[in-house]
């Protein structure tokens, strides 16, 4: 991996772990660059893509499916209802299988964390891996939309103070950002539940109530309640959730002027946040659906760049 002329070049997309702070700036400025028309593309109609989810998803499948047209890829469909995945077939027999056809890139969606490691230790997987959300794990292609976001928005991230509210136990996209905002400087807080937050992220941020903080942070990053990923012990209250720990009206009236709201989406409506401020004047929930072609098409790009080098 590197960075030459802002051009990164990458084998695999896994974990934010894996990219270094210039890396991560470089993505995004290029993702930025990729919004404005500033950069001429150039069809890559020889490379093949295929877009293998194994959980539901709308915004990143079709997200990626929409940058790699945008770049010229051609793009294998993958349905795993229609697959050899009923007959038995592993996750790694299944992208051998496509590394074998000649599929340059697989953007791979599983529920199992750490999927992707006997995938890219093999030898004769020649395919590259770029994660699209491993179980409770990493979501590295959101983390990089979300500052993408954050780094239009204000055009920095040191002493940026960023919360992180909500299911953050279960979140993939609370673990990606948490390590890389850390990294570049922000200031953490984590909100939610006592039940979904576990010790190990006060290496990143202070855990407090969203009351303690909504006054003072530059974004307020909400995050979906992750219902598929409990056990279903206990009782869940939509209406006592959004009263103690989610985006209310009277909470947003409260958030400073310049201050921007977040959500990776799909939102939970009077969940997480009011159905009212979804597209209030502070939200950027369309915009990081937006941003997130972009950044994507970056990504890409940069896995193109990586392959050009073996």
């Amino acid at each position: 991996m590197a960075v030459v002329n802002g051009q990164v070049s990458l084998d695999h997309l896994t974990t934010m772990e894996d990219l270094t702070n210039d890396e991560v700036l470089a993505l995004i400025q290029r993702g930025l660059a990729f919004k404005q028309g500033q950069v001429e593309i150039t069809s890559r109609q020889d490379k093949f893509v295929s877009n293998l989810f194994f959980e539901s998803s709308t915004r990143t499948h079709k997200s990626f499916e929409v940058a790699e047209r945008k770049l010229g890829m051609q793009v294998i469909d993958f349905d795993s209802s229609k697959s050899s995945v009923n007959k038995g077939e592993t996750l790694y027999d299944t992208i051998l299988t496509m590394s074998a056809l000649g599929v340059d890139v697989c953007v791979v969606r599983h529920f199992e964390e750490d999927y992707y490691k006997p995938l890219i230790d093999s030898s004769t997987i020649t395919a590259s891996i770029v994660n699209g959300g491993d179980g409770s794990g990493q979501h590295p292609s959101q983390c990089l939309l979300d500052l993408m976001t954050i780094y239009e928005e204000f055009g920095h991230f040191d002493g940026l103070k960023i919360a992180i509210a909500g299911d953050i136990t279960h979140s993939r996209v609370a673990k990606s950002n948490m390590q890389v905002l850390k990294r570049l400087g922000a200031q953490l807080y984590f909100a939610g539940p006592e039940e979904w937050y576990d010790s190990k992220f006060n290496l990143y941020g202070k855990h407090v109530s969203i009351d303690e903080v909504v006054d003072t942070v530059d974004a307020l990053m909400l995050l979906r309640v992750q219902h598929e990923r409990h056990d279903g012990a206990g009782t869940f209250s939509k209406e006592t959730y959004n009263r103690l720990h989610g985006l209310t009206e009277e909470r947003y009236a409260r958030l400073g002027e310049s201050s921007i709201i977040m959500h990776p989406a799909p939102v939970n409506r009077d969940v997480e946040i009011d159905d009212s401020l979804v597209e209030a004047d502070k939200s950027r929930i369309v915009r990081q659906m937006e941003n997130g072609v972009y950044v994507r098409m970056a990504i890409l790009e940069a896995i193109l760049a990586g392959r050009e080098t073996l």
